[in-house]
């Protein structure tokens, strides 16, 4: 819908830019293009980059503009100067997955204030002013069902620990707390010896499960709450020789972990839907943009990849890509 009281020579430029995009541009700025940018949370990571795929597949769906940036290492100080430049640029929205809680909240809230329209994909900040609609996977539930499987590979006893990212992380620490909540009520005979932080690195994951295994000879079973937690702590078994002995869960579904799945390395997989976040988030983008109405909370699904299951159609859909 136009804005009342443009001049007529801007009225008619802007028909013939609506003709021309058929439709898809009024509200976002002098040349009528609703430019949009995609903030990830780890650039070249495949679940950031499946997403970073739906989103630009729902942009030239929509005819919309979309730019998309990433810093090299989830970390708020490094997201946050891209957040700033981004800013700068004065784009119609922003999508961004927060690589932090709070340390986010500040440079957001700027550009909250240059009135770009912000879609929260996958993780979030504390402040619920910020994110005009929230998109992410339902991460409690993921953990339970990570707990679920792991206590069945296990025979619902013995130790099991849990490697994260850093504390803070929105998504993470949902499946953590998801984990434990279902294990205490649940699972009486698994003994939960807590949660360690990987910082989002392959070597310190290995060098994690190095030491669990080194403290707890009979350790039983490890939840990895992301990708890299997932890709470390399977070599780490690997090279210990504790294949089949140790049973892990994964949460995502790279193509690291796939081939960890194949040769047994993991025993399930928690695929999340990266493709079909981003895709949402632009939707959500669009619509604030245009003033239309906007969804505040998007909960997206995820698939429990199996071995018996992993080459099956409707799972291959499912699997992280690393570009388009």
């Amino acid at each position: 819908m136009h804005k009342a009281g443009r001049a007529m020579a801007a009225l008619g430029a802007l028909l013939l830019t609506v003709t021309a995009c058929g439709g898809q541009s009024g509200e976002a700025g002098g040349d009528g293009q609703i430019r949009i940018t995609l903030v990830q949370g780890l650039a070249g990571e495949e679940f950031y980059e499946t997403m970073a795929c739906g989103a630009k597949a729902k942009a030239k769906e929509l005819g919309v503009t979309l730019d998309v940036q990433g810093p090299q290492k989830f970390d708020p100080t490094l997201q946050t100067p891209i957040v700033n430049s981004v800013v700068a640029s004065k784009p119609s929205a922003m999508l961004i997955a927060p690589t932090d809680v709070k340390a986010m909240i500040a440079p957001l809230t700027q550009a909250k204030q240059q009135d770009i329209k912000i879609i929260l994909v996958d993780t979030v900040v504390e402040d619920p002013s910020i994110g005009l609609s929230r998109i992410s996977t339902d991460n409690l539930k993921g953990g339970a069902a990570a707990a679920k499987a792991l206590s069945e590979q296990i025979g619902g006893k013995g130790k099991v620990l849990v490697i994260s990212t850093d504390p803070g992380v929105s998504t993470v620490d949902a499946r953590i707390k998801g984990f434990e909540e279902e294990v205490k009520a649940n699972h009486p005979g698994i003994t939960y010896l807590g949660v360690q932080y990987s910082h989002n690195d392959v070597t310190e994951a290995s060098k994690i499960v190095n030491a669990a295994l080194a403290k707890d000879s009979d350790l039983a079973g490890i939840f990895a709450a992301n990708l890299n937690s997932a890709t470390g702590a399977g070599s780490a078994l690997q090279q210990a020789g504790k294949l089949g002995q140790v049973k892990m869960v994964g949460f995502d579904a790279g193509p690291a972990q796939v081939k960890q799945l194949k040769d047994g390395v993991v025993q399930a997989l928690i695929a999340q839907l990266p493709g079909d976040i981003g895709a949402k988030g632009v939707e959500q983008a669009v619509a604030a943009v245009r003033g239309q109405q906007v969804t505040p909370s998007i909960p997206t699904d995820a698939t429990i990849v199996t071995a018996a299951n992993v080459d099956q159609p409707e799972v291959q859909k499912v699997l992280y890509k690393a570009g388009c």
